[in-house]
């Protein structure tokens, strides 16, 4: 199976690795340079920048800079959601609402050190 790549700008790399690493099960790949990092969980790869760091962390040619937070997210499916937002919650997590029921199933948004956001997803039985 191929990988999939998702880019999310971070204020701290360093941070950022801690959290997915110690809190969401994601594995380093590299972390070639402070303001770059590749983690990865089964076939997703995300990939950390902060801004002004590299291609991906430069600004627009508007002198837009990159920012972290937004809307879009990763969605990472996860069997007992309830007991999963527990043991994030003694870490300190930060969740941007609480546990949603819809017709596929329950998610809650976390948020990453830097308020990029993460569905933690459980389908329906």
């Amino acid at each position: 199976m191929s990988k999939v790549v998702v880019r999310y700008i971070v204020d701290d790399v360093d941070a950022a690795i801690e959290f997915y690493t110690q809190s969401l099960g994601f594995e380093v790949d590299m972390h070639p340079a402070p303001g770059f990092a590749a983690i990865s969980r089964g076939a997703l790869q995300l990939y950390l920048n902060q801004p002004g760091a590299g291609g991906a962390g430069a600004a627009m040619p508007d002198g837009q800079q990159p920012a972290p937070g937004g809307w879009n997210r990763i969605q990472i499916e996860v069997e007992d959601l309830e007991t999963v937002v527990e043991k994030l919650k003694v870490t300190g997590a930060r969740f941007r609402n609480a546990i949603v029921t819809g017709n596929g199933g329950q998610q809650i948004l976390l948020e990453d050190p830097a308020g990029n956001p993460i569905e933690l997803f459980e389908p329906r039985a």
